[in-house]
């Protein structure tokens, strides 16, 4: 208990501060007011349409974009502002209700389950507990302080501080007319949807890194490092390249729904994981073989299925571009899929169950960045490079540098939003997308991302581990974590 109170202790040092950096930066950094949120200044700002772009939603004008900020305040369309009923498009927010409900899906039970199918039986409640246990806290975290880091107006590393608790976010209902809060990045849909919508990604990122350190980690300092890590690490990314006035997306890196933002970030932070906590008891001399590829196969078809909502759901309307960014998701992974298969099959004489279902995941993650802005052509490429190339990374590379990462995190997840960060830049189709891809902008994006979340997620983890332990025991981990931390285990 005394290390559990240092490690908070340590926590509260580190946000306050990350906070007063913020702040300083806050003093010195340029008006926010860059441009408004509209079809006609969109150009001029390439960032994903899962922020700045929804704006430019058919259905919403500039005009009315323009109107609803006039009673806030002149800088009112580079922040939240109040709207009549009448400019919400009961469409667009009909279809980001379904989007929410289909990326929570993902994690729960989508990646639950496709992760405790790949570790070992004693495991198994372990592994599901902590994806669940991240959605609880994230809510919270997100509720607490993290949506306003993210997505409100502060500087080009990170956001303000005034949706704190969700201050002002309102829906005021009247006897005339009712009146609600729309996020300046999302104008045509209720700020509480945004807010919920970008709440799934934040789950589902830490959530990701788990598989990183599977069978391994102490669950209390599973949850202190998450919590660090989504606040000090996920909320400041997500600014830097979402929020039209963050440091990427002012330099046009492109990222329709989360290349950077979830999969580097969250990949990259799962290398850090195995590193700092080393490899796992037998690892190379005991067989640690899935227990049970049929809840991760289920687990993956359930993540294929939500991606839609990530992707599609990242178009912030119920448009032509999400039906586009629906159809890529599908032919990419399809062809990732096939692209590991074969690979497997070719070098191992067999294709697995595991190759597939691992090779559509890398597939939606590679397409992931792209997905709203590249055509069928670019979806088919990212599909066979990341199939293959992550089969590699995962075997090949893996073995090579000798490092454990259990389920795969980063050889998946980090090198395939890596892939598809990069090739976004290569096959962005300005008459789908609104820009031209560069390979170097992309390259930019991809660096900073891989630099910030690596280093900080090792610093954290060195704390943790000084303060309170990361790891369990020896005996803890050989008897299995089912029983040793939660006191129970699956017949």
């Amino acid at each position: 208990m005394r290390n559990f109170l240092m490690s908070l202790l340590v926590a509260g040092a580190l946000i306050g501060a990350n906070v007063g950096t913020a702040l300083a930066q806050d003093a010195s950094a340029p008006a926010a007011a860059s441009a408004p949120a509209s079809s006609d200044t969109a150009a001029s700002a390439p960032v994903s349409a899962n922020t700045a772009m929804a704006s430019s939603a058919e259905g919403a004008s500039a005009a009315e974009a323009a109107s609803g900020a006039s009673e806030a305040a002149p800088a009112a369309p580079t922040e939240p502002f109040m709207v009549d009923s009448s400019k919400i498009a009961s469409g667009d927010t009909a279809w980001m209700l379904t989007s929410v409900a289909l990326v929570l899906f993902m994690t729960i039970p989508g990646l639950a389950l496709f992760y405790a199918g790949m570790v070992r039986k004693k495991n198994v409640l372990a592994t599901v507990m902590q994806s669940f246990a991240i959605c609880c806290l994230v809510t919270i975290l997100w509720t607490v302080v993290g949506y306003s880091i993210a997505f409100t107006p502060g500087n080009a590393f990170m956001g303000g501080f005034s949706r704190v608790f969700l201050h002002g976010m309102a829906y005021i209902k009247g006897d005339k007319a009712t009146t609600l809060t729309v996020s300046h990045l999302a104008t045509t849909i209720p700020e509480s949807v945004y807010f919920a919508f970008q709440l799934t990604f934040a789950i589902i990122t830490p959530a990701l890194i788990t598989g990183a350190f599977a069978d391994r980690m102490k669950f209390s300092a599973m949850l202190v490092f998450m919590t660090l890590w989504s606040l000090i690490v996920y909320s400041p990314v997500a600014h830097m390249v979402w929020e039209p006035t963050g440091w990427l997306a002012s330099a046009g890196v492109l990222d329709f729904a989360g290349g950077t933002v979830v999969h580097i970030n969250a990949g990259i932070a799962g290398l850090m994981c195995c590193l700092v906590l080393g490899k796992r008891v037998g690892y190379g001399r005991e067989v640690m073989a899935p227990h049970n590829l049929v809840l991760s196969l289920i687990g993956a078809s359930m993540l294929w299925v939500g991606w839609f909502g990530f992707n599609a759901g990242s178009a912030v309307a119920a448009d032509g571009r999400a039906g586009f960014a629906m159809l890529t998701t599908q032919i990419a992974t399809a062809f990732a899929a096939f692209g590991w298969m074969f690979a497997e099959w070719i070098t191992k004489g067999k294709p697995s169950v595991l190759g597939i279902i691992s090779g559509a995941v890398a597939g939606l993650v590679a397409v992931t960045p792209a997905s709203g802005f590249v055509g069928v052509t670019g979806a088919i490429v990212i599909g066979i490079v990341a199939g293959v190339v992550c089969f590699w990374s995962a075997t090949w590379l893996k073995h090579k540098f000798n490092y454990d990462d259990s389920l795969d995190a980063f050889g998946v997840h980090g090198v395939g939003g890596i892939l598809g960060a990069l090739l976004t830049g290569v096959f962005a189709v300005k008459d789908i997308g609104g820009f031209d891809g560069s390979v170097l902008v992309q390259a930019k994006g991809v660096l900073v991302t891989l630099v910030y979340s690596g280093v900080v997620s090792f610093v954290l983890l060195k704390i943790i581990d000084m303060t309170m332990g990361l790891r369990v025991t020896e005996e803890q981990e050989r008897e299995g974590l089912d029983v040793t931390l939660h006191g129970e285990h699956v017949e």
